[in-house]
């Protein structure tokens, strides 16, 4: 197939959902199907030599997404998807944007008879109240909800989040979760010169946060946590993996902390298997694919009982839960983490086991089959049951 992809985050930019798109696109290119991409253009980005070669990305206008400067909503480009579907027999589209750039792709899906599934990527209905704007969640629900609803399906990460969107009016969703490359993250890649780094000793503590710097990230509960654990364990370090629109506030709050910026590859793996605990306080994830790498890097997790968390952890099994009806829980779960090494060395070894579950080219293949569902069967299974829209493709 041909199938075509517009998204609005992409490598280099470095977050979860561009993360998660480029694997999606380099699993079904290695499965023999082009790829054609559409987003605002980047600075750093290869467009000439693009990895793998099925891939032919086509860049747009964009403009900052208010908030987040790093980051670009697309611009409408009704005549280059026009050129794509007229010149390249596109066969498939997945919109994994619900700006102007995707409401243009969706028309032009519309008039070539293209089959489009979607995802639901971010949650901006509740990221809004975070910056100012709350009182427009109530319309961006609204929007988010007409715009899924127009295509063949949309995908979504958890079990959790189909059943609320369904329960709010959302048709035909899929659940299509996130994956993990478990050699790439692995315990196997801890550094001890990268601790001691960080001012750390072979049987200090390593507390670790991985993600955006950002107001939504809640990151304020896990520095209050990290406080009241420092004063039973005054040789533990917090490490923020990341950089993000909060970023200098958080420097100039804590001098404390390590902040070691954003980091990619094998430099980001070995963040996450240098460290012993891992703290995600976010509440407003899809998913969060942090919480899914720090698994499988072998680390004792701490996080609210959501999106993967509440998907992959088991209460004291292979990672610590907190009760999102009580924020203090979040602190008095990473005491209990931090007080115990028994304890962690448990949760870090069933930790590990739970990821090697989540293998990337297992739900690539689930992905090219929804989307061979659609391309033989325009409309991608509309009539489904509302129990089977729920089911994994």
């Amino acid at each position: 197939m041909n199938i075509l992809l517009i998204t609005e985050t992409y490598p280099p930019e470095i977050n979860g959902v561009a993360r998660t798109l480029a694997q999606a696109a380099d699993g079904l290119a290695s499965l023999g199907h082009r790829i054609t991409l559409v987003c605002p253009a980047h600075k750093d980005r290869n467009t000439e030599n693009p990895a793998p070669r099925e891939l032919a990305i086509h860049e747009v206008r964009g403009l900052p997404l208010p908030g987040y400067p790093g980051l670009q909503f697309g611009l409408p480009a009704q005549g280059l998807f026009n050129q794509l579907m007229v010149d390249g027999a596109i066969d498939v589209a997945y919109i994994a944007t619900e700006g102007p750039l995707g409401r243009s792709a969706r028309r032009a899906c519309d008039r070539h008879g293209v089959p489009a599934l979607s995802g639901l990527h971010t949650n901006f209905h509740q990221y809004s109240g975070h910056y100012g704007a709350g009182v427009l969640a109530p319309l961006l629900l609204r929007y988010l909800r007409s715009f899924h609803n127009r295509l063949a399906g949309t995908l979504v990460p958890t079990q959790t989040m189909a059943r609320e969107l369904g329960a709010i009016g959302f048709e035909r969703l899929h659940v299509w979760p996130r994956g993990v490359h478990a050699d790439q993250f692995s315990p196997a890649h801890r550094d001890p010169e990268l601790r001691r780094s960080w001012g750390l000793g072979d049987h200090d503590l390593a507390v670790l946060y991985v993600g955006r710097l950002a107001p939504e990230k809640n990151i304020d509960r896990a520095f209050e946590a990290f406080a009241t654990l420092h004063d039973k364990h005054p040789s533990a370090r917090f490490v923020l993996v990341g950089d993000g629109p909060a970023e200098q506030r958080l420097r100039e709050a804590h001098p404390e902390a390590v902040f070691a910026g954003a980091r990619l590859g094998a430099d980001l793996a070995a963040h996450y298997a240098s460290g012993d605990l891992f703290l995600f306080p976010s509440q407003t994830e899809t998913f969060g694919n942090v919480t899914l790498e720090a698994m499988a890097s072998g680390l004792a997790v701490v996080a609210f009982d959501l999106a993967a968390a509440h998907e992959l952890i088991l209460n004291a099994h292979n990672g610590l839960l907190a009760d999102p009806r009580n924020p203090s829980s979040f602190i008095s779960q990473a005491l209990t983490c931090a007080a115990d090494p028994e304890l962690r060395q448990k949760l870090s070894r069933h930790a590990r086991e739970t990821a090697l579950q989540q293998d990337w080219p297992k739900l690539i293949q689930e992905l090219e089959k929804r989307f061979l569902t659609i391309a033989r069967e325009p409309g991608g299974g509309e009539n489904e049951s509302p129990a089977a829209s729920t089911e994994r493709p």
